[in-house]
């Protein structure tokens, strides 16, 4: 039996692990995108993106996944819009999670690059720096340093928020554990899904302590 929960439990992992690599790979970037979108000084630009962030940060990530997942296809008068089977469900879910974490992280860049001494953007442009130049190799360096922290702590919460996934029938780790509650009236399989989460937790921890470690020259 145990050897069968361990197999489930994998199987669910390997799809909440899925689902986490996805929203990194998406938001980190998008995130960056749209915070210079609420930084640009085209005010209409601004308006529009710091609202579509508040939006996003004030309502529950179960709520946008719902929305996302059957809002196409009731607009859609009943059409499949994310197609069918599992692959529809970890599509609308990764579309979900990265627009929910862009937003979150782009508040973090956006601290990070308004943080760095305006000093020094001036003695760039002195120095004869494009801007571009002046970003790259003067702010995005310090930037690094500064939303690492903040950065780490949205990922170690996204690694406990996959377990959403399951609104929307996806077989995530959570979803893996729970079913043996309803088919065998266990509860001990569902408690074992905290065994991965602190583990997955506690690698990604030590990582990002050592990436906090290599960048310690900046202080």
């Amino acid at each position: 039996m145990l050897g069968e929960v361990l197999v489930s439990l994998g199987n669910g992992f390997l799809q909440s692990l899925e689902l986490f690599g996805l929203t990194l790979l998406g938001g980190l970037p998008l995130g960056l995108i749209i915070a210079f979108g609420s930084m640009s000084k085209f005010k209409p630009l601004q308006t529009a993106v710091r609202g579509i962030v508040w939006v996003v940060r004030g309502t529950p990530l179960m709520l946008q996944l719902i929305v996302i997942y059957y809002g196409p296809g009731l607009l859609a008068k009943g059409s499949n819009f994310w197609g069918g089977g599992s692959g529809g469900r970890m599509t609308a879910a990764a579309v979900a999670f990265i627009v929910n974490y862009a937003c979150y992280f782009s508040e973090i860049y956006r601290g990070g690059i308004e943080s760095i001494p305006r000093g020094q953007i001036e003695a760039g442009r002195v120095l004869g720096m494009s801007n571009g130049q002046i970003f790259f190799r003067i702010q995005l360096k310090q930037v690094y340093k500064r939303i690492l922290p903040p950065i780490g702590n949205e990922v170690i919460t996204l690694v406990k928020d996959t377990c959403l996934a399951r609104i929307i029938a996806i077989y995530e780790l959570t979803y893996a554990g729970q079913a043996y509650i309803k088919s065998d009236g266990l509860i001990w399989p569902l408690l074992m899904t905290g065994a991965f989460y602190l583990l997955f937790s506690g690698l990604l921890s030590w990582l990002l302590k050592r990436g906090e470690k290599r960048l310690a020259y900046f202080e």
